[in-house]
């Protein structure tokens, strides 16, 4: 690989990813949302975290929805931690495909 490819590829990686900082503020105010791993691009989970957060939230009137509103707080402290990972790892996959789609 050339130079000029890999600071190509660089900054493209750079121009395209993902702000830590964006996704911590996410993380802090909107997280038990699952705000964060929306703007991350990890809709699945993100889905799965809102709707747990949403029945939790119904239930806990009648006191059966602390559990999902645990879960919730508790996946929402792990994410924390994974962010900075989930940020490398989404970086590492851009740089592949710019990779593979250079000549």
């Amino acid at each position: 690989m050339t130079d000029t490819r890999a600071l190509y590829i660089e900054q493209r990686v750079s121009n395209e990813a993902s702000s830590p900082f964006v996704a911590y503020l996410l993380w802090f105010f909107l997280g038990m949302l699952g705000a964060h791993r929306f703007y991350l691009g990890r809709w699945s989970s993100a889905l799965l975290m809102l709707i747990l957060f949403g029945i939790g939230s119904a239930l806990s009137v009648i006191l059966v929805g602390y559990l999902p509103l645990a879960v919730v707080g508790l996946w929402w402290l792990i994410d924390a931690f994974l962010i900075p990972g989930m940020i490398e790892r989404d970086n590492d996959d851009l740089r592949w495909q710019l990779a593979r789609e250079l000549p």
